[in-house]
């Protein structure tokens, strides 16, 4: 009996130093096995016979590098700088501002080679006939009136000559407006622009979400020290902004706009837009940009006492720079197939039931430390504070 005691105290002696068996995770898959008998425990020089330190568990693969706004220098500062005479008003000029979109390079001509000569040739017209008439039939020189009352040649002329002049107008003026309201293509880049009393927010509802809140910068005299002011590179007085929104070249754009409060209109002369955002409504329209460059604008609809201080501006890109600058926002590039299909982003009016894909819970694809505007949520009525110039929403502290 003594001799089976010892034998059975030996056996689980030598079974102690054993490896502890795999522990095998429920629905894995794995089988579970026993460690051998006299395993030399982990750890131990039999078990390391190199003597080698047994590797490390494998760390987690480190996180992708932040993607660099392409449009921002190293010290935050725009890369793009604003160009006299391109994209916004020019001092004592008279002409329209050069335009940067087939739609307005044709609406241009139409305006200076057929509309200007008309007007100036009937203007010239009338001034002749008037000055006529007041030489030639005044008392001195026509004594005695003539009692003519009708002449048939004169009124055929004088009624047909406005309707002709009138069909030709209209041929390319139709042509002209029936473009700039034609449906853009499945391929276009969408924008969401929202108005607010008194800033500008943006949508990309085919790029994950992407959102821009814009308010104008102040002058340096207006602001406290340490705040963000306009300098020449933001642009024009009154014109520039604390976030430009950015647009790729050579792109059909899809703008679509609607407003929180009251109406508002979206409009950029260089690009020959002007379309106003209604409260509950979506407007369309679309256009393609053609160089890159950076273009102003303003909202152009009487919307409170604020109105003048709602500017716009466009940073338009290469379509390359553009996809890099919707990654460093936080954004998502469709792929090829998803680029050529139409955009199958909701987009509800304001107030709507159905909130859509840039206002899903959690989205944090939008500018780090700027107040995202829903568009779905109903417009705040307390006084709003400017973005980018030390405030909340809104620039009413300006």
């Amino acid at each position: 009996m003594r001799m089976l005691v010892l034998a059975a105290a030996a056996a689980l002696a030598g079974g102690a130093h054993a490896a502890a068996p795999k522990a095998v995770t429920p629905g894995s898959g794995e089988v579970a096995t026993a460690p051998q008998a006299g395993a030399p425990p982990p750890g131990s020089a039999a078990a390391n016979p190199t003597g080698q330190a047994a590797p490390a568990a494998t760390a987690d693969a480190p996180a992708p590098a932040a993607v660099q706004d392409p449009t921002l220098n190293s010290d935050g500062s725009p890369r793009m700088i604003a160009v006299p005479h391109v994209g916004q008003p020019s001092d004592r000029a008279v002409d329209l501002q050069a335009q940067f979109t087939p739609n307005g390079q044709e609406a241009k001509a139409f305006h200076n080679h057929i509309l200007m000569p008309v007007i100036v040739a009937i203007s010239l017209l009338v001034l002749f006939l008037l000055a006529y008439v007041v030489i030639r039939f005044r008392e001195k020189a026509n004594p005695v009136p003539s009692k003519t009352s009708h002449n048939t040649a004169i009124e055929i002329i004088w009624t047909a000559a406005p309707v002709l002049i009138l069909a030709a107008i209209a041929v390319p003026s139709i042509g002209l407006l029936a473009r700039q309201f034609k449906p853009a293509p499945d391929n276009a880049v969408t924008i969401k622009a929202i108005g607010n009393q008194w800033f500008w927010s943006y949508e990309y509802p085919d790029y994950g979400g992407v959102s821009v809140t814009a308010n104008m910068l102040k002058e340096r005299n207006e602001v406290a020290a340490g705040q963000r002011y306009r300098t020449d590179a933001d642009g024009p007085r009154l014109l520039a902004v604390d976030n430009r929104i950015v647009l790729p070249v050579g792109v059909p754009i899809r703008l679509i706009t609607t407003a929180t409060d009251v109406i508002h209109s979206w409009a950029i002369p260089a690009f020959w837009v002007k379309l106003d955002a209604v409260p509950g409504r979506l407007n369309e329209t679309s256009f393609t940009i053609d160089k890159p460059g950076l273009y102003f604008g303003q909202c152009s609809e009487l919307c409170g006492a604020r109105h003048a201080y709602m500017p716009i501006a466009v940073e338009a890109v290469p379509v390359a720079q553009f996809n890099q600058w919707i990654q460093a926002k936080g954004g998502t590039l469709p792929g090829a197939a998803e680029a050529a299909a139409p955009s199958n982003a909701v987009i509800p009016q304001p107030g709507a039931d159905t909130a859509d894909a840039t206002s899903a819970a959690g989205n944090t694809a939008s500018d780090a430390g700027t107040p995202v505007v829903n568009a779905t949520e109903a417009a705040s009525p307390s006084t709003q504070r400017a973005t980018g110039n030390g405030g909340g929403v809104g620039n009413v502290d300006q």
